[in-house]
């Protein structure tokens, strides 16, 4: 017999007695199997459900404890219990093993997620290197005045009027500064044939 015939559909016809059903059912009867799992399948599947709170997981595990019990009906003993107790043995044992792959499960998406590589700052591109690079340049051949009033501005991300009251410079002589520095930067840092292409 498969594993999957031995949890197929139930039983057609009368019901048999439980230990008349677990004598076959040891004997290698897949009937016996099949209406085992008609008797106890409901069972079995509301104790997953219950314990596991997932439906699919719950049908997976009713499988597993069919599958089980008929891989292993050689080691049921009647003079233990009856069936039905066998069987939800099985089924505690088979949620549990489902719990436990559950929190490996959730363990390892942790650790991953813990031990993944921060993604690396993406490189600048090298014309934005080579920008920097020249208008730095530039920048130290400006009178110091326009050098610092444009740095305050560029890098420090200060307004006019904050240069004005840092620098102690009026604020029309700050706007002129800036203003000169950068006309002198656009100048210097301009293509000689640039104007032909505007």
């Amino acid at each position: 017999m498969t594993d999957r015939a031995a949890v197929a559909t139930p039983a057609r016809g009368c019901a048999p007695a439980d230990e008349d059903l677990a004598a076959r059912l040891v004997r290698g009867d897949e009937h016996a199997m099949t209406a085992a799992y008609a008797r106890w399948g409901a069972l079995v599947h509301g104790l997953a459900l219950r314990a596991l709170g997932d439906v699919a997981e719950a049908e997976d595990v009713t499988q597993q404890v069919f599958l089980a019990a008929w891989r292993g009906r050689a080691g049921y003993r009647p003079e233990r219990g009856p069936l039905s107790a066998w069987l939800v043995g099985i089924t505690r044992r088979k949620v549990a093993d489902a719990l436990a792959a559950r929190t490996r499960r959730a363990e390892l998406a942790a650790r991953m997620e813990r031990e993944r590589p921060m993604a690396p700052p993406a490189a600048p591109r090298p014309e934005a290197v080579l920008d920097r690079v020249c208008v730095g340049r530039e920048m130290a051949l400006l009178p110091e005045v326009q050098r610092v009033v444009l740095r305050m501005a560029f890098y420090d991300d200060l307004s006019q009027s904050q240069i004005a009251r840092r620098t102690g410079l009026p604020l029309g002589t700050v706007k002129s500064h800036a203003r000169r520095g950068l006309r002198r930067l656009r100048h210097r840092l301009t293509p000689p044939d640039a104007a032909q292409y505007e």
